[in-house]
């Protein structure tokens, strides 16, 4: 499949078809000229990484008829309409039927390469998911772990298949949320210890009264309340792997016993003495730099070295801001699916500005916005208004009448043209046809066309 920008160009007057198929040139779009409906159809498919500009009025095939064609082939694939018929109500009839956007004649230049050039960056987004998603059910592939486009993921995707099938243990260095035990679950499903246990401790979690009993394990009587043998978390890996997370937060007792494993490869039960060989890869994470808190005092500084025969470090979302609407989009699909729900579109300037923040939690602060963003719970929209007094219209109602009689005496001010209402106004044409939708205001005779 290509990657190039794809224009599929289509209008019968062949003076439009050049001068729009130059303009596109001209800004590094590959674009195939058709003078019919019918020739651009035989170019389209599922998979092709192309966005569809048309004529509205056409002999034979119209744009509408032509839009409903795409739609068949793929709904997912932007078609720009373009006339010099334009009206009010046409171009409700264009965003109904799924147009990604209308463009009145005589086109501006500037207009339709913007315009295109977000189709295309869509188009992109939606075949990488597909890619993606196809692929989430390949377990024999990091990708489908670590997903993303950016050289920061190419990067740290190499480096674990690299590490996968060695048997070092490694440290992984990263931010919260940076997916720290995705990482680790990758070397473990990807590497020769796949068959064994993935043993994941939280060290963080764990009161320090207990930690040691969970780690190493426990034999009856070896204090109040062990009643019974318990099996530790460092033995019960035995043959696959032992993940401890928050590794800085281990106590410096436990940090001294687990030294001794690491050295040598066996525990000693609480309570016992008997030495117990265990055949353990370690993936230690933290995102504190445990040289430094050696130097305070604050971690054992042979610890430090025995754990740092490989270190590994997860890039944070501000440094891989290009995979932040992949990622998006990715957990939006993910999440629409396990609610058996329809995942909505993407804005290109909503995901721009998802690009723009700053995402101090990472990934795992991502996932929970496209969450909540399926819910309707975004955090673009404003909170939940307080009860309103009894026959009071509510903020939200008083808002929704203000803005329609903005748009509806812009409308008519500037004639019912849509472009020169929507620039006035500083929205898309899109968002003035839908916020139109919403009001009622495409009627006939309701403004002036």
């Amino acid at each position: 499949m290509s990657a190039e920008p794809m224009v599929v160009l289509v209008d019968d007057d062949q003076e439009v078809l050049d001068a729009y198929r130059q303009t596109l040139e001209l800004d590094g779009f590959d674009v195939t000229a058709c003078a019919s409906a019918t020739v651009g159809l035989d170019i389209l498919s599922p998979v092709l990484p192309a966005v569809v500009v048309s004529d509205v009025r056409m002999p034979g095939l119209d744009g509408f008829d032509l839009l409903d064609a795409v739609r068949a082939i793929d709904s997912e694939i932007p078609v720009v309409l373009v006339t010099g018929h334009g009206d009010v109500p046409m171009a409700i009839r264009a965003v109904r039927a799924g147009a990604w956007d209308f463009i009145e004649k005589p086109a501006d230049p500037v207009r339709l390469v913007e315009t295109v050039r977000r189709a295309f960056a869509h188009r992109s987004l939606i075949l990488e998911n597909r890619t993606l998603r196809a692929g989430a059910a390949d377990q024999d592939s990091i990708t489908s772990r670590l997903v993303g486009r950016s050289a920061a993921i190419e990067r740290l995707r190499r480096i674990l298949r690299t590490l996968a099938e060695a048997e070092a243990d490694v440290l992984l260095l990263g931010e919260t949320g940076t997916g720290k035990e995705v990482a680790a679950r990758a070397l473990h499903d990807f590497g020769r210890r796949r068959k064994g246990r993935f043993v994941a401790v939280n060290c963080g979690a764990m009161p320090e009264t207990m930690i040691e009993s969970e780690l190493f394990g426990h034999e009856p009587g070896a204090f109040t309340g062990a009643r019974e043998r318990r099996i530790g978390k460092i033995e019960h890996a035995s043959g696959g792997t032992l993940f401890l997370d928050e590794i800085e937060s281990m106590p410096m007792t436990a940090q001294i016993r687990l030294l001794r494993v690491l050295q040598e490869r066996t525990i000693e039960r609480l309570g016992s003495n008997k030495e117990i060989p265990v055949n353990i890869r370690v993936i230690a994470a933290t995102k504190a730099d445990l040289t430094e808190l050696a130097g305070r005092g604050a971690f054992r500084e042979d610890l430090v070295y025995r754990l740092n025969v490989v270190t590994v470090r997860l890039p944070p979302l501000r440094e891989r801001r290009e995979d932040v609407p992949v990622l998006f989009s990715h957990f939006l699909h993910l999440t629409a699916a396990r609610q058996a729900r329809a995942a909505p579109a993407l804005e290109p300037s909503f995901l721009e500005r998802l690009q723009q923040q700053e995402w101090p939690g990472n990934v795992r602060e991502l996932r929970n916005a496209a969450e909540r963003y399926l819910l309707g719970l975004d955090e673009d929209e404003p909170p939940q208004a307080e009860p309103s007094l009894p026959g009071a219209p509510t903020l939200e109602r008083q808002m929704e009448i203000a803005e329609r009689r903005v748009i509806e005496e812009t409308l008519a001010r500037f004639g019912g043209r849509v472009s020169t209402t929507a620039e006035a106004l500083g929205i898309t044409r899109k968002t003035l046809y839908l916020k139109m939708k919403k009001y009622d205001l495409g009627r006939t005779g309701e403004i002036e066309t």
